[in-house]
């Protein structure tokens, strides 16, 4: 049974859910911008795209959102199926059901006896599940934070064509606010991860520099 039902804390979304939602709605909103044409693009032109980004945003947002709920209900009902099989398997066929959940060499490094006091405790967590899976408030606050952070990621690429009137200055300002964002979303990607937060950063920032390319020369 997880946390959420159980009625203990728990974060909304991950740390890696919350920063890759944001990378997200950059590449989004940056495919927009990166379409603007220095020599040609007016006030107006630069108005819509703003609007067409904002617009994209909310739609991606929204469907992210859904896909959240979706795979929230799915991993749970995955899990009830699983402690469901456990009642019903004898010990060496459980812990077959639970090696085949865990990564090759956790499994392995665990061995027999880890995989029978995993079984053990996970019988323990299922003679107090009962019912189908179900979506609960935490839930839809982590798919609310979804849809916020892949919005919310448009309005600081778009800051900078509210304050400067010429449209050249504005989408290279606004490109280097996008890159430094990147960067600092593969600085935090790296410390979560142990990595080397540097190298993450610059890494991002080039990967999604030629992503953005890749996108609106495909149309995107």
């Amino acid at each position: 049974m997880d946390k959420a039902e159980k009625g203990t804390w728990q974060r909304v979304l991950e740390p890696i859910d919350r920063i890759t939602e944001v990378i997200f709605g950059l590449l989004m909103a940056m495919t927009f911008i990166g379409s603007l044409s220095v020599a040609t693009s007016g006030r107006e032109e630069v108005r819509t795209m703003l609007i067409a980004a904002l617009g994209c945003n909310l739609a991606w947002g929204l469907a992210d959102a859904v896909i959240f709920l979706m795979r929230t209900w799915t991993e749970r009902t995955r899990s009830r199926t699983l402690l469901a099989s456990l009642q019903r398997s004898e010990p060496g066929h459980g812990q077959g059901l639970i090696a085949a959940e865990l990564p090759p060499r956790l499994s392995t490094a665990v061995g027999p006896d880890g995989l029978e006091m995993l079984r053990q405790h996970l019988l323990r967590e299922a003679a107090g599940t009962s019912g189908p899976a179900r979506i609960g408030w935490e839930d839809v606050k982590g798919a609310l934070a979804t849809f916020l952070l892949v919005v919310l990621a448009t309005f600081p690429l778009v800051i900078p064509f509210l304050l400067i009137d010429q449209t050249g200055p504005a989408i290279r300002a606004s490109n280097a606010v996008a890159l430094a964002m990147l960067f600092i979303s593969g600085w935090m990607l790296a410390r979560y991860s142990g990595g080397s937060p540097w190298a993450a950063g610059i890494a991002l920032a080039v990967v999604g520099t030629a992503l953005l390319f890749a996108i609106i020369a495909l149309g995107g």
